[in-house]
């Protein structure tokens, strides 16, 4: 029972913490932390109903409607050489979302978002061509990048956010090695990867 209930709750983790949730948590944070705050409640309903369509719920449709017709179930399609049909459908979902933005003149920053995670999708496929990776910790890993490069453009001290992210991380990362769908190697991996790219997208970019 107690196994069963440890499964239960990673499962959980992995649903709440999916990779594709990351651009919107950002676009809620920015406008409830940032100048963007200021924005009409119009301009900012219709930035976050863009990117939710475009970042979640398109791909998570797309890719299931895929993983149905291809008949796999969670063990099938985990493997890296199934991985890649998903990331090129999350991929060019993105990029049709960054261009909508652009289109809309949308602020700067709630494009880098989309470029930050954009940057992940594409980095992490590149490495799936070799190895498994884990794209749940290289989300959580780019909320922790996307936090530094904000604090460091905006001037205020992340170490709480930091802490309760870590915090996050660890049970995400804690919760696809019990699933055994990745190792501690490609759990790490991801989240470096992840914190990496958002934090060059969203300061450099």
């Amino acid at each position: 029972m107690r196994e069963k209930n440890i499964t239960l709750a990673a499962r959980m983790m992995s649903m709440l913490f999916a990779p594709f949730y990351l651009p919107v948590i950002g676009l809620i944070a920015l406008y409830l932390f940032s100048y963007l705050s200021f924005l009409p409640w119009q301009n900012k309903l219709f930035t976050l109903i863009l990117v939710y369509a475009f970042t979640i719920f398109l791909p998570t449709m797309l890719i299931r409607t895929y993983h149905k017709y291809q008949g796999w179930g969670d063990t099938e399609k985990s493997t890296k050489e199934r991985r890649m049909i998903p990331y090129v459908i999350s991929i060019l979902c993105y990029f049709c979302c960054f261009y909508l933005l652009s289109y809309f003149h949308t602020p700067h920053f709630v494009g880098s978002i989309v470029v930050a995670s954009l940057m992940i999708q594409l980095t992490c496929a590149i490495i799936n061509l070799w190895w498994k990776i884990s794209t749940h910790s290289a989300a959580i890993g780019g909320v922790t990048g996307a936090v530094m490069a904000f604090a460091e453009i905006f001037n205020f001290n992340p170490t709480w956010w930091i802490c309760l992210i870590l915090l996050l991380a660890g049970l995400v990362g804690t919760s696809r090695v019990i699933l055994k769908q990745h190792t501690l190697s490609q759990v790490v991996t991801g989240y470096l990867v992840g914190l990496a790219c958002a934090f060059i997208a969203v300061l450099f970019l």
